[in-house]
């Protein structure tokens, strides 16, 4: 039985041009009967949670939530399923929708981290990315939450933006780091496709900054972050000791947890489902007693080994090569011995990861391994 709760959000006031998730801008009249479905759902899915580890509430942006939602929501959890002692409640938040009687609603609810998307510490870069808040707010929005009472905090972060320099970023670190918050995430901006951030670059009406720039900034980021006491946990990701984020380890590590909400993903008993990406549908499935499911696959042994790889490479401590069959690493001897003479992998023990080259370059060494198991 899943152990980690994920629950999906998708509501937003506007989204950002480079947001590829399932989310609605225009659909905030639908909250009181969506947070019911979701309610209703986990009810009806409480057979497949254990005792819960970690819940995540992502969007979309769930802070545009009301107080009542929080406890609305986090009651029909504790109704239906058991926390263990120490569990880790995260919640995403924007700046510009975070307010104090939200902050206290959150904490009171039984929310004990919160992950508040700030993305950049500069105004100009803001506005570019769509965003809603300013940089003071977002300042004022990480101390609300502290003097709130949150002692599990994060923060993102977002580089390699068009226009960007270093030290526009290095400024948007240091800020970062003066907040002190216990975790940060930082991700290269990617242009995903049928987003505006994709259009407008096919238009020539952004241009990225180029690789070797990029490189500058990830790098930057590792070394400004370590010496502000972080680890660096996983290629995006980095936190104070004892505070690397539980979801999201779970889900490198491969391990179960189960999806509640519209264009939410589940990963149960070796089996990947999805439910549908339409709140609108999502709510009338859920009123009519039917799984709002709309794709289910059973994963296969090749499926699990490749996901191994991706997602453990993210990981800075990387895999355990053990967990390769003895056959599918005879094919793979020759890429890493390749991968290990370019700097860009290390096997330490039973341990394969990343070098810090290699981080960098973690989709190409991916790649070439998956080239000799496929």
């Amino acid at each position: 039985m899943a152990r980690y709760l994920y629950l999906h959000v998708p509501f937003c006031i506007r989204k950002c041009i480079y947001c590829d998730f399932y989310s609605v801008p225009d659909s905030l009249e639908r909250i009181d009967d969506y947070v019911a479905a979701l309610c209703k759902e986990i009810e009806s899915r409480k057979a497949s949670v254990g005792l819960l580890e970690a819940v995540y509430i992502g969007g979309g942006t769930p802070s545009i939530l009301e107080e009542k939602h929080f406890s609305q929501i986090m009651n029909a959890i504790r109704n239906n399923c058991s926390f263990r002692g120490d569990a880790e409640i995260s919640v995403e938040s924007n700046p510009g929708t975070l307010t104090g009687p939200k902050i206290g609603a959150m904490l009171a609810s039984g929310i004990n981290r919160i992950s508040i998307g700030i993305q950049s510490f500069n105004d100009e870069e803001l506005v570019l990315l769509g965003r809603m808040h300013s940089s003071e707010e977002a300042t004022s929005a990480v101390i609300a939450a502290r003097e709130g009472g949150f002692r599990n905090l994060s923060i993102d972060l977002i580089y390699g933006l068009p226009g960007q320099t270093a030290e526009n970023w290095q400024d948007t670190l240091g800020k970062a780091i003066d907040l002190r918050p216990e975790h940060i995430s930082a991700y290269e901006l990617t242009p995903e496709k049928e987003t505006p951030l994709f259009h407008m670059l096919e238009k020539s009406e952004l241009v990225m900054p180029d690789d070797d720039v990029i490189a500058d900034m990830y790098y930057q980021t590792i070394d400004t972050l370590a010496r502000a006491g972080y680890e660096h946990y996983e290629i995006s990701n980095f936190a104070m000791p004892g505070f690397r984020c539980r979801h999201n380890i779970n889900y490198w590590d491969r391990g179960e947890y189960l999806g509640i909400g519209a264009g939410a993903h589940s990963f149960v008993e070796a089996t990947r489902s999805s439910s549908v990406a339409d709140v609108n549908k999502y709510i009338v499935a859920i009123r009519n007693s039917e799984p709002p499911v709309t794709e289910d696959s059973v994963e296969t042994d090749l499926d699990a080994l490749k996901e191994t790889i991706f997602l453990g490479l993210r990981k800075t401590e990387g895999f355990d090569i053990r967990l390769v069959p003895d056959r599918q690493m005879d094919r793979m001897k020759q890429a890493l011995r390749d991968l290990s003479q370019q700097g860009l992998i290390e096997i330490s023990g039973n341990m394969l990861s990343l070098t810090r080259k290699g981080l960098m370059l973690c989709n190409e060494v991916i790649v070439r391994l998956m080239l000799r198991i496929d």
